[in-house]
């Protein structure tokens, strides 16, 4: 299995595709992410990839599996990333 795309790498690549210094590359990456972390509460949607949410789980009951015990999960909310059914479809090979 392939060994999966390094900052570096990914800066390289942006670099070469657009045309653009590597350090300009490096530059847009950073500001999308700080953007990403910024407006993640809210959602984030990168085009033609997939989007940020916040996901909110109710308290609910639950077992330990060991004892079998009843036990409490308290609410929370998770952060989630939602990928396209486009890029599913290329990555997987569907049709």
């Amino acid at each position: 299995m392939a060994k999966p795309m390094t900052k570096s790498k990914i800066v390289a690549a942006l670099a070469e595709t657009v045309d653009i210094p590597k350090k300009t590359s490096a530059a847009y990456l950073e500001a999308l992410a700080n953007l990403a972390h910024k407006e993640a509460k809210n959602g984030f949607t990168i085009p033609g990839v997939g989007k940020l949410v916040v996901r909110n789980y109710k308290a609910r009951m639950g077992r330990n599996p060991q004892t079998g015990e009843p036990i409490k999960i308290p609410a929370k909310r998770v952060l989630k990333f939602r990928i396209t059914k486009t890029l599913k479809d290329t990555v997987l090979g569907r049709k």
